[in-house]
C-alpha cells in the first residue's frame, strides 16, 4: 500500500531486551524482560527532541504509520506524523507496548523461564510505577536522558503523571489527557464487572485457558462491550445509533436487533481476537491500583511537589468515565504545588474516546503546546 503524504509511512517493530533481574513493586522479580516499540522521526544530535507515547488499557506500540501487510494505521495516527500535532519533522517519538502486554512485550503470553510454559495467570502484578521504570530503561537504551514530553491519554496519562513524580529530572513536560489521579469507586466497579465477565466464561479455566487450548472469547468480548459503552457518551450514542434497527420488527416481536447491539457485538468479537484475557485482567488492576498520593497521606499536592516538568492537562466535556472534575483535581493540585500548568476543557460528544479523535480544538491545543515545547526545549539556540 501507499501511505498518505502526512503519514510516517511504513513502520517496523523493534525490540528492547533487558537481561538483568527487574524488581517489581509487588515484591517479585522478573528475570529480565522484552519491550517491543516503534519510533518515528529522528533523534537530534543533542538528544533533546524525544517524546514518549504511553498507551491506554487496550493500546499497544503501534501508534502511527502502517505495516506493509495492513491497511489500518496506528491508533493515534491522526496526531502523529509530519505536520501533525506530534510532528515527526521536529520530534523523535517512541511508542511501546507495556510490560504485561499481549503484543510482543513480556507478559502472560510469554514463556516463564522457570517452567518453560507461558506465564498465564502466574505473571506477576505490575503497576504504573513498574511501567515507568521499564520505560526509563528503554530510554537509556535509546540514549535519551530526558524526554521533551511524555504524553498519554487515560491510563497513558497516569503514566505521564507518574513519570513526573518518579523521574522529575528526565521529563521536561507531561501531557495528561482524559486521566485521573486515581479511579473512582464507580470506575473500579466497572473494571470488576468486566473481570467477572471474563472469569465466568467456561473457557477461562482460572486463567489457564492456553493449557486447555481454549480462549475465553465470550467473556473477553463481553468485558469489551461493557468497557466500550463507558467510553462513549449518551449524546454520542444517540447521534450515532439512536434506536435504529439492523433487523426485525419490534411490532412483530421475535428476533429484533438494534444497530447499537450489532455494533457492540462486533466490537466485542473483534477485541477478543486481538487481545489476551490475562492481560486484560492485569491492565485493569493496574488502573485500579494507581494512586500515587497514597504514599503521601492522600495529599496530591505533596505528591507532585517534587515534579519539575511543565504540565498540560486536557479533559473532555462528555467524558463521564474520566470526567472534567477529575482533571480539575490534578490542575488544582499542580497550582497549589506551584507548578507550571496549562489546562484545556474540550467540548466533545464522543465521551472518553474523544482523546483518540482529531477534534479540531483538541488538535490545535496539542499542536500549539508542542510547538512551544519544541521552541523552548529542542530548538538549537543561535
Amino acid at each position: 500500500m501507499t501511505p498518505p503524504a502526512d503519514s510516517v509511512g511504513l513502520v517496523t517493530t523493534q525490540k528492547f531486551v533487558y537481561e538483568q533481574p527487574f524488581a517489581l513493586c509487588c515484591g517479585r522479580d522478573l528475570p529480565g524482560f522484552e519491550l517491543v516499540y516503534e519510533t518515528y522521526g529522528t533523534l537530534n544530535a543533542e538528544k533533546t527532541n524525544a517524546i514518549l507515547i504511553c498507551h491506554a488499557l487496550s493500546g499497544n506500540h503501534h501508534a502511527a504509520g502502517y505495516y506493509a501487510s495492513d491497511t489500518k494505521p496506528g491508533w493515534w495516527d491522526s496526531c502523529i506524523g509530519p505536520g501533525k500535532p506530534i510532528d515527526t519533522q521536529k520530534f523523535f517519538i517512541v511508542s511501546l507496548n507495556n510490560l504485561g502486554g499481549c503484543h510482543g512485550s513480556t507478559g502472560p503470553l510469554s514463556i516463564n523461564p522457570a517452567t518453560q510454559q507461558p506465564y498465564g495467570p502466574d505473571f506477576p502484578t505490575v503497576v504504573v510505577r513498574d511501567w515507568v521504570a521499564s520505560q526509563a530503561l528503554l530510554a537509556d537504551h535509546l540514549g535519551v536522558q530526558k524526554f521533551a514530553a511524555v504524553i498519554g491519554g487515560s491510563l497513558g496519562g497516569m503514566q505521564a503523571m507518574q513519570w513526573s513524580i518518579d523521574f522529575p529530572d528526565r521529563i521536561a513536560s507531561a501531557l495528561v489527557i482524559a486521566a485521573a489521579a486515581k479511579l473512582s469507586a464507580q470506575n473500579i466497579a466497572f473494571n470488576e464487572i468486566a473481570r467477572q465477565a471474563i472469569a465466568s466464561d467456561a473457557s477461562y479455566f482460572s486463567g489457564r485457558y492456553n493449557e486447555h487450548d481454549k480462549s475465553p472469547s465470550k467473556g473477553l468480548g463481553l468485558a469489551r462491550m461493557i468497557g466500550h459503552v463507558t467510553y462513549l457518551s449518551d449524546d454520542g450514542m444517540r447521534e450515532k445509533f439512536g434506536r435504529e434497527l439492523k433487523s426485525g420488527d419490534p411490532s412483530q416481536g421475535g428476533d429484533v436487533e438494534f444497530q447499537v447491539e450489532s455494533y457492540l457485538r462486533h466490537q466485542g468479537q473483534a477485541f477478543s481476537q486481538r487481545f489476551d484475557a490475562n492481560t486484560y485482567m492485569l491492565m485493569t488492576k493496574a488502573l485500579d491500583f494507581f494512586d500515587p498520593a497514597r504514599e503521601h497521606n492522600d495529599d496530591l499536592v505533596a505528591t507532585l511537589a517534587a515534579a519539575e516538568a511543565k504540565f498540560l492537562v486536557i479533559s473532555f466535556t462528555s467524558d463521564w468515565r474520566f470526567s472534567v472534575a477529575r482533571s480539575k483535581e490534578i490542575v488544582n493540585a499542580l497550582v497549589a504545588a506551584r507548578k507550571n500548568v496549562a489546562s484545556a476543557i474540550i467540548k466533545s460528544d464522543h465521551g472518553h474516546d474523544s482523546f483518540l479523535l482529531p477534534i479540531p480544538r483538541y488538535v490545535n491545543v496539542l499542536k500549539t503546546y508542542l510547538n512551544r515545547i519544541y521552541r523552548d526545549t529542542c530548538e538549537v539556540k543561535k
